[in-house]
């Protein structure tokens, strides 16, 4: 295992930087794996159901079969323990299946993102060199030279033949995999790569079943609840609470990607742990539920524990509404690739609640700080970057050293997320580290205008972005869109509303309107690309105040 770390440029001395397990040892893990747990489920439970998806349904021990299936086909092909297997496919059974069968013979994951360009899939999987990427047939074509033919697989007739010549058996008592040490990497997953090419993190196995433990601990996951994996699986959302799941005895339903009547229609259907909503497409589900209402006999939600994500970067009255027309609770949540889910576990709004304030509590599963660009703590109620350790934390991003030493000064992963504490130890989110608007000698996050602008009873979202300035170096510049119904209000009007509750140095100087919440930038993840709207304010200088 060390010398896969080091080759990784993930960690000194075999342990990953946050160094939260004990010494190095020889021992094997002491707890079960995803895998064991999975066979615990199908053993259990072997005739619940475990999958549904466009290819049908498979029950506990079918699924755990393939898996094991899955896991000989890895070794056939000649990978081993720490070896990587890339996949580039839309969501489907196969790549749960991929999953498991890498955590049960202790290959790695890499889930590669089919959005990306031709030139950035080839970085992807030159970063981590894959000894075999398995493609859908739909992305075929784009996984073509990105490895040798010969250590190319495409799901399919011929996968499907490969995958019957196996045994259903789990691996044997011999298998390398047998007493895997809780550091080996299981998922390399791709950050957005907003300031560059994308960086692969590498979640252990020790990380994943920390993570696994905080949805059942602290976010409400429960034995037989649903999930519906409709996010791309190579997305943490998606892919890991489908795990965690799969984990628990309950039931995947595997959705190719954001089709919304479909998941309007399970929604009505289908009892859920959590349904994923992100910003970008809330508005189209509140709509589907609004039309179908309206038609003869009506809609009415199944039992949902939580729904949402991200009430940072959505306007209150949404939030209310779509929790709302779902009756379920609204999670505020905060969270990331490298450490999960924190520190918002603990957090929610009430079904149809208007939020007034954003404060996250903490989970139990990390220590954190906030800190200053001296990586001292900041007094009390200033903002300062979240640090964190935890066992849900990942080991470091894969062959990037220089980037490892940053992020990990100290021995606490510097999340490059700006955060101020309240009296009561709650969190309130103020921005991204690295985008802050330094105008004349004051620090502006973005973050603190558009909330201020979200409180006009007009407006339904609010983006703010910094523009070079001749004088200040730079200044906020405010995009904004209606919300649905309103009449128009202008851009005096909410300067007006700006001085009224902010410092005068904080108020944007342009304000531009867009036609729609839809026509706000947004990455796969439904976050507005600020850059994109950077490039927009610099084409105007109509609205100025």
């Amino acid at each position: 295992m060390r010398a896969i770390r080091d080759a990784a440029g993930i960690a000194t001395g075999g342990r990953p930087a946050v160094n939260w397990w004990p010494a190095d040892t020889s021992e094997p893990a002491d707890q079960p794996g995803l895998g064991d747990r999975l066979a615990a489920m199908a053993a259990r439970h072997p005739a619940r159901r475990a999958i549904d998806g466009d290819g049908g349904a498979l029950d506990y021990a079918g699924f755990d079969a393939r898996v094991n299936r899955t896991a000989r086909l890895l070794r056939a092909a000649g990978l081993g323990v720490g070896d990587r297997v890339a996949v580039l496919s839309e969501n489907r059974t196969e790549y749960l299946e991929l999953a498991f069968a890498a955590a049960r013979s202790g290959v790695v994951l890499a889930a590669l993102n089919w959005r990306l360009s031709a030139g950035e899939l080839g970085h992807c999987v030159g970063l981590v060199a894959p000894s075999l990427l398995i493609a859908s047939e739909r992305f075929a074509g784009a996984a073509a030279g990105l490895l040798p033919d010969d250590r190319v697989r495409v799901f399919g007739h011929d996968y499907e033949t490969a995958l019957a010549h196996q045994s259903p058996a789990p691996l044997d008592s011999d298998d390398p995999a047998q007493g895997l040490d809780p550091e080996s990497g299981l998922l390399i997953l791709y950050t957005s790569g907003t300031t560059g090419l994308p960086k692969g993190a590498l979640i252990s196995h020790r990380a994943e079943l920390a993570r696994l433990a905080l949805s059942t601990g602290e976010l409400g996951l429960q034995a037989g609840d649903g999930f519906v994996a409709w996010a791309p699986m190579f997305h943490m959302v998606s892919i890991e609470h489908a795990m965690h799941v799969l984990c628990t005895g309950g039931c995947v339903t595997v959705v190719d990607g954001a089709d919304i009547p479909r998941l309007v229609d399970l929604a009505g259907t289908r009892p859920q742990w959590w349904l994923v909503l992100i910003p970008g497409m809330i508005e189209r589900v509140v709509a589907e539920i609004r039309d179908r209402r309206a038609r003869p006999g009506g809609w009415r939600p199944a039992p949902i524990r939580m729904v949402g994500a991200l009430a940072d970067l959505l306007p209150p009255d949404l939030v209310a509404e779509v929790s709302g027309a779902l009756n379920a609770p609204y999670w505020n949540s905060f969270g990331s690739t490298e450490t999960g889910m924190l520190p918002a576990a603990g957090t929610r709004f009430a079904p149809g609640e208007r939020p007034a304030d954003l404060a996250k509590a903490p989970n139990g599963l990390h220590l954190w700080r906030l800190v200053g660009p001296d990586d001292h703590d900041v007094a009390p109620g200033e903002a300062g970057e979240i640090a964190v350790r935890g066992p849900t934390v990942f080991s470091g991003y894969w062959n990037a050293p220089e980037a490892n030493a940053r992020d990990f000064r100290g021995g606490w992963f510097h999340m490059g997320d700006m955060f101020r504490q309240r009296p009561d130890g709650r969190l309130d989110f103020v921005d991204r580290a690295k985008y802050m608007i330094k105008s004349g000698a004051e620090n502006i996050y973005p973050v603190e205008i558009e909330r201020v602008l979200m409180t006009h009873p007009r407006v339904g979202e609010a983006v703010v972005v910094r523009r070079p300035d001749r004088q200040w170096g730079e200044v906020p510049v405010a995009f904004v869109a209606l919300a649905d119904g309103a009449a128009a209000v202008t851009p005096d009007e909410l300067f007006a509303h700006c001085r009224a509750h902010l410092a005068r140095y904080k108020c944007p100087r342009e304000i531009r309107f867009v036609a729609s919440r839809d026509d706000f930038p947004r990455s796969t993840s439904g976050k507005v690309q600020r850059k994109l709207l950077e490039v927009r304010a610099m084409e105007s200088m109509e609205g100025v105040a």
